[in-house]
């Protein structure tokens, strides 16, 4: 007989179903007695007057969180069955099991109220049609979604509360490891931190990530990767895999919480992570593990006739600049363009900036500034070692993997034909793998070229250092050597346009070794005489001067004194202050006083301004025939009659109507 008055005769006709659910696939690993419980169920609907075969379980979903629907096939079957009436009651060690979040708990009550399905669990048995059971089912839920809402946040509060402090322990990335005690360190394999570091240093050197995996697969040299259960796997290289590592704040000693958001996609509903922009990663704690890309070094000098590579920054964003060779030596920052897909910062003439630092440099060189040019050089060839160091020691890896593979194979027991043919196979592949290293790597240390400066010439240099500007002009040193001369006194130089992108003035400042700095403001050629500092003064002075009778000649040379120049020289042209004063009508000479108004007639400039369009385009079509004019011997100049039919006339050539003018006579299109 049922122990319950809800339970009527039309909820015994159906079936009974338990819903067994853990929220997580670790629950469903260690709460085990939970599962036991859960089960148990079964006989509490035995014991409310089902039969036992009438009584069915439903346990899809174990290991999912009840805070949705989605992906609980489990849950929404069961809907479907209250739905058709298939269900007298649904039983659960907790109610909440079912749902919790209020939505999806009051959905399931409409339902089973309209289909007549009951809900029980260890306290009772309630009826969602009823106002007594949807209260007491009601705050139930309400308690439960509280309470998820309350854990979940001091759980998310003891998380970041440890984050900040930078001790939560995250999966670390390839060549750092956690002690017992939780000390982060790095890998104890030196070949493994040691290839690590030539990644990122050869990233410094070559500027891209295409170009460090061109780099490794030519040097025939794998990078260490972590598999699945944390042991070092060694791989080619490619751009993902070096693009996550060099990436990862670890490798710069920087704890990180936050990088990604989970966003769950409207067609599937699956979560997906998306990687967040660094200034808006929630919490970083620097220096937090140790370093392995705080190698902050200018890289190799190399060829090429910008000598600031590698030394040369932003005076805006602070970022190093790079080098375009396209249509003349020049120096762009375009840091925030392949980061953000801004504008480019800045675009500098890289002659101009080369030629006053290297000035500088011969004013500031001394004997012993040689002696550390030698000492850069002598770096870059260290670094080369590091890379053949790297090779050395992957080749002991390998040799080490073959003499295991020997001892594996000989230790095998010789009936045993199946293990003995696989360890022979792989003895044979660890040993072709072997020599063909050693037979790269001996050719490659054959053609090793030396960077340093001999001693011979080092000596040499000592002696005739004062001559060190006119051998620069000759071909003793290359434009590497050029460039470590030059880093031997010079730390950085910072350049900044001033007045924006078409200001005509560089601010240039130069850190020197030990701190001292070098600052100047070097004028640039620029397009236009408009976008020049000064501009408008140089033109009122011009005028000025041009009025009071002053030549061309004798106005530049002033105006050079004074500081101004032209848009693309160093100094005033005469030709800059004629062009300026005819443009606003002063002539200074009589063959410039010719009538530049003949009555009854338009010159050029005049005809132009009524039918707006350019002079030149006149000029352009008299010039090529398609306009016969003359000049008038007296005012020097083409004329045409001031009326309306000479208007009208041009105006069908412009439209094309006709195609050539002049002469009384119109040459109508075929």
């Amino acid at each position: 007989m049922p122990s319950s008055d809800l339970i009527q005769p039309r909820h015994l006709n159906r079936r009974a179903v338990i819903y067994v659910r853990q929220s997580s696939q670790h629950q469903v690993l260690n709460n085990t007695e939970s599962q036991r419980l859960q089960y148990a169920m079964k006989q509490r609907a035995c014991e409310l007057g089902w039969h036992e075969q009438d009584v069915a379980v439903v346990d899809d979903d174990t290991g999912r969180s009840a805070t949705t629907t989605a992906g609980r096939l489990g849950f929404q079957q069961l809907a479907a069955q209250v739905a058709l009436g298939e269900i007298g009651v649904i039983l659960a060690y907790e109610a909440t099991r079912l749902a919790r979040n209020c939505t999806h708990w009051y959905q399931l009550l409409d339902l089973c109220g309209h289909a007549g399905c009951l809900i029980a669990d260890r306290d009772g048995v309630y009826d969602p049609g009823s106002v007594n059971g949807r209260l007491l089912l009601g705050l139930k839920g309400a308690i439960s979604e509280l309470e998820m809402h309350t854990l979940r946040g001091r759980l998310i509060a003891g998380i970041v509360s440890k984050a900040e402090r930078g001790e939560l322990a995250l999966t670390l990335p390839t060549g750092l490891v956690r002690r017992d005690d939780g000390v982060v360190e790095k890998h104890p394999d030196q070949e493994v931190r040691d290839r690590i570091l030539l990644v990122f240093k050869t990233l410094l050197e070559l500027k891209s990530l295409a170009r460090v995996v061109r780099h490794f697969r030519d040097q025939h040299l794998t990078i260490p990767r972590r598999d699945r259960y944390g042991v070092i796997q060694w791989k080619r290289p490619t751009i993902a895999s070096l693009g996550s590592m060099v990436k990862n704040p670890a490798y710069a000693g920087a704890f990180v919480y936050g990088r990604t958001r989970s966003l769950r996609a409207e067609s599937t509903g699956k979560l997906r992570q998306r990687l967040l922009p660094p200034n808006e990663w929630r919490i970083v704690v620097r220096d937090r593990y140790p370093e392995y890309d705080r190698n902050k070094t200018r890289g190799v000098p190399r060829d090429g006739q910008a000598l600031l590579h590698g030394i040369l920054y932003c005076g805006e964003c602070g970022h190093k600049l790079c080098v375009q060779y396209k249509g003349g030596t020049q120096y762009l920052c375009n840091h925030l363009r392949q980061q953000h897909g801004e504008p480019v910062c800045q675009r500098l003439p890289g002659t101009p900036i080369d030629e006053r630092v290297t000035r500088w440099f011969m004013e500031a060189l001394t004997p012993a500034a040689i002696d550390l040019s030698s000492q850069t050089l002598a770096k870059a060839d260290a670094q080369r070692a590091a890379l053949f160091m790297a090779r050395r020691q992957q080749l002991q890896r390998l040799r080490y993997a073959a003499n295991r593979a020997e001892r594996q194979y000989q230790q095998v027991d010789p009936e045993n034909r199946l293990i003995a043919a696989e360890l022979e196979r792989r003895w044979e592949t660890a040993l072709r793998e072997l020599r063909e290293a050693e037979a790269r790597l001996a050719h490659d240390e054959q053609h090793l070229p030396v960077w340093a400066i001999p001693a011979d010439l080092l000596e040499a240099l000592h002696d005739i250092g004062p001559r060190l500007p006119e051998l620069w002009e000759q071909a003793l040193f290359s434009s590497a050597q050029k460039k470590a001369v030059l880093r031997s006194l010079i730390d950085k130089v910072v350049v900044h346009r001033v007045g924006g992108r078409r200001g005509d003035r560089i601010h240039i400042r130069v850190v020197w070794r030990g701190g001292a700095t070098t600052t100047v403001d070097l004028p640039i050629a620029i397009g236009r005489f408009a976008d020049r500092a000064g501009a408008a003064e140089m033109e009122a002075t011009v005028l000025h001067l041009a009025r009071e009778g002053q030549s061309d000649s004798d106005i530049a040379a002033l105006l050079t004194a004074h500081g101004h120049r032209s848009a693309r020289g160093v100094t005033v042209l005469p030709s800059t202050v004629r062009t300026i004063r005819l443009r606003h009508r002063v002539l200074n000479r009589e063959s410039q006083s010719h009538p530049r108004r003949v009555k009854g007639y338009w010159t050029i400039p005049q005809l132009a301004e009524k039918l707006n369009i350019s002079r030149y385009w006149i000029s352009d079509r008299i010039h090529n025939g398609t306009i016969a004019a003359v000049k008038d011997a007296t005012s020097n100049c083409y004329l045409f009659p001031a009326n309306s039919d000479t208007l009208r006339q041009f105006r069908k050539l412009m439209e094309g109507k006709i195609t050539r003018l002049g002469g009384g006579k119109e040459h109508q299109d075929a």
